[in-house]
């Protein structure tokens, strides 16, 4: 099968005059009246408006539309493509639209206008704070935007490639935050929706402009042993196809082709093994189309009798599909003295693994198998616009695996998830009472991380519980957004009641006279700040007092409710009573560590710290025991999470924990490796007195490859 989108990607490159960008789209798409007077309109609309790099503007909607109809053919998203930059960037409307083209056009175009794009001069550099923050604004606008119509999603990929063909005429700074958010934001998406074809563009232009010198080094090795691994291919194709004839497929009934793997997901393995790409050895790849589903496993039979597997690396995506629609079984067999991977699946498969969710329109292949129910899910997403792009982000890119429950039922889940992250995609109510499981008929812990083909049954309670200590753990953003939800709900109910305690403490009132009072002055709905805000806490007492000396005639009590309240400092806490505070102690039930949300009781003259999510905890303040405010003292130093690939060479651990010496690091924990193969990638906990993270990170850059350093901060922090 002929490969439609590389090919038209190179004759793109070339395109510098409208009549040229039209030829390209008419060869792309049959030309019909529709089309011709959209092209018409965009004309004239674009008419006096040129680009960065001097050409005509109109060049740009010609190229996306000229994409779009090479993985879809659907008339309506061309013309959308066609229009999509009018609205925005003249001064037709949505309504002239829909008069000239109807609703379904307008519509698309509506869609794609309220994308905002981040434009070039509103682009903030890699190390600005608020970068995030401006990715995350366009990647929920534009997935929000494309939940009544994915058609959405797809023009704006497409606009993306284009986008970045066209990076050369900006400055360096805006090449690389735009190569930045296509990598973390539109490759992603693309992945998701099953187009491999852009997803694979996109993340070898976003490399070479992120990564020159790595993407100059693997591009000098391909190009070096372009020969050999063409013959190796030539040679490996050759064998397959007489065998295949051998063992009874029919000659012409099949194809076989090779390629190799593309320059960003060779980078990655490199990353992830820690190793040169010299010693990666599935560089080359066959990729094997037949007619029927049956016809994939005859064709693995013929590769595995005759040469030899390595059974570790088989993976069968036909019978177990992937959420994105993905269905090819996966293999990889020594021929020789090399090593090859073969992706074997029928012809319909190989379109939608290239196009995903467009080749259900461009090939009319009837009812899609493509999952998008998680696009429709987001609208209930209620974080913020940074933990909304977080956990998202993680769901769209994570590599899928399979799990089973005990009906057979296939979920699919994101590599790395645990039994708790399967409860919640069975259904939010028993990922909420999931006690224990059982995973191959086992007993499992609820984090136990599962793999493919697991058998997982879970065991519920007869009443909800909280996980508010596991947050970080689970992996699906459905899990993580679900938990700090009630976890965030308990935290309040907690505080509201631990409020009412500490107030009845600090005046020796009954529970009963702190509620009636907190009823009259109207403060129900802020009660819970006591036992959050020292502010507040004293705010409030001082309200208490003024309201008792209107009101009472005893001389006694006024001098019962002027106790002073005082502070006292222990080692790690601040506490504040107005009795006398001697020690701080713990329970045994549980182990809080530093920052994490905490509450005291006040046995005697002690404080006895608990977590506050603590069981026997919540036992204690539902009693309405006499509680205090309790804080953490500030801690001198911050916490670090550090993640590096360190180079493959003697001495390389020794110079990196010496200069984490030299820059007055103090180093917590180490460890080398992540218990799989990638033993270069180095785990350092440390801390320092610099608070400053971006600081730490451009120091730490100089020197090292970063992956990751993250501030060891509450994961279930309030919002």
């Amino acid at each position: 099968m002929q490969q439609i989108l590389e090919p038209l990607i190179e004759k793109i490159r070339n395109v510098k005059r409208i009549d040229e960008a039209e030829s390209l789209l008419f060869e792309t798409i049959k030309k019909s009246e529709q089309i011709k007077e959209a092209l018409e309109f965009a004309k004239e609309a674009h008419t006096g408006q040129f680009r960065k790099s001097g050409e005509p503007y109109i060049i740009h909607p010609i190229l996306v539309a000229a994409i779009t109809a090479a993985i879809s053919a659907d008339k309506t998203m061309v013309i959308a493509a066609l229009l999509h930059d009018v609205v925005e960037d003249t001064s037709y409307t949505i309504k002239d639209v829909e008069d000239k083209f109807g609703s379904d056009v307008s519509n698309l175009v509506e869609g794609l206008t309220k994308i905002i794009e981040i434009r070039d001069s509103e682009l903030l550099p890699s190390t600005s704070d608020e970068k995030l923050l401006a990715s995350a604004l366009t990647f929920r606008k534009m997935l929000i935007c494309s939940i009544e119509d994915v058609r959405v999603l797809v023009i704006k990929l497409c606009d993306r490639l284009h986008n970045m063909m066209t990076l050369d005429a900006l400055p360096k700074a805006k090449q690389q935050r735009i190569a930045e958010e296509t990598l973390v934001v539109y490759a992603p998406i693309a992945h998701r929706l099953g187009i491999a074809a852009i997803k694979n563009i996109l993340e070898d232009l976003s490399f070479y402009y992120l990564f020159p010198d790595e993407y100059a080094k693997i591009d000098r090795f391909l190009t070096s042993h372009k020969q050999d691994f063409q013959i190796k291919l030539n040679t490996f194709i050759s064998k397959v196809k007489t065998l295949m004839v051998h063992d009874g497929f029919k000659a012409g009934s099949f194809e076989i082709f090779g390629r190799l793997k593309h320059h960003y997901s060779i980078y990655l393995k490199m990353q992830r093994k820690g190793i040169s790409i010299d010693e990666i050895l599935d560089l080359l790849a066959i990729r094997v189309l037949v007619k029927e589903p049956l016809d994939c496993y005859r064709a693995l039979g013929t590769l595995h009798l005759n040469f030899k597997p390595l059974i570790a690396r088989f993976k069968d995506y036909v019978a177990l599909p992937k959420e994105n629609g993905y269905q090819t079984l996966h293999t990889t067999v020594f021929d020789d003295t090399s090593i090859i991977e073969a992706q074997i699946r029928t012809f319909k498969m190989h379109k939608t693994a290239e196009y995903g969710i467009a080749a259900h329109w461009k090939y009319k292949l009837g009812s899609s198998n493509i999952n998008i129910e998680w696009l429709k899910n987001l609208q209930f997403q209620n974080e913020s616009i940074e933990e909304f792009y977080e956990l998202v982000k993680n769901d769209l890119y994570s590599e899928d695996i399979s799990v089973f429950t005990p009906a057979g039922d296939q979920i699919s889940l994101p590599r790395g998830a645990t039994v708790l992250d399967f409860a919640y995609a069975v259904h939010t109510q028993v990922g909420e009472r999931a006690s224990g499981a059982l995973v191959n008929k086992k007993q499992a812990s609820l984090l136990t991380e599962l793999k493919n083909g697991d058998l997982v049954r879970i065991i519920t309670a007869d009443h909800p519980i909280y996980h508010c200590t596991w947050i970080d753990a689970v992996k699906t953003s459905r899990a993580k957004s679900h938990m700090r939800m009630r976890c965030n709900q308990r935290r309040k109910e907690i505080d509201r009641m631990s409020s009412i305690n500490i107030l009845s403490a600090t005046f020796s009132v009954s529970v009963k006279e702190i509620e009636e009072w907190i009823k009259e002055e109207g403060i129900e709905s802020q009660i819970y700040r006591v036992a959050r805000e020292l502010s507040f806490y004293k705010e409030v007492i001082h309200r208490f007092i003024d309201s008792k000396k209107v009101r009472s005639i005893f001389p006694a009590f006024l001098q019962r409710q002027h106790r002073r309240l005082k502070q006292y400092d222990f080692e790690n806490f601040i506490v504040y009573s107005a009795d006398y505070i001697g020690s701080i102690e713990f329970d045994y039930c549980c182990h809080p560590k530093r920052d994490d949300p905490i509450v005291a009781f006040k046995i005697g003259s002690k404080a006895v710290v608990h977590h506050k999510f603590c069981e026997k905890a919540y036992g204690l303040i539902k009693d309405n025991t006499p509680m205090l405010y309790i804080e953490w003292s500030d801690s001198k130093m911050q916490g670090y999470r550090l993640l590096v690939t360190l180079k493959d060479e003697k001495g390389a651990l020794a110079k990196f924990l010496s200069y984490l010496a030299k820059i007055d690091l103090n180093i917590i924990s180490i460890k080398l490796g992540d218990g799989s193969s990638v033993s270069n990638v180095c785990e350092v906990i440390f801390e320092t007195k610099s608070h400053d993270q971006n600081r730490l990170k451009e120091l730490l850059e100089k020197k090292f490859k970063l992956i990751e350093l993250v501030s060891l901060t509450d994961a279930y922090k309030q919002i």
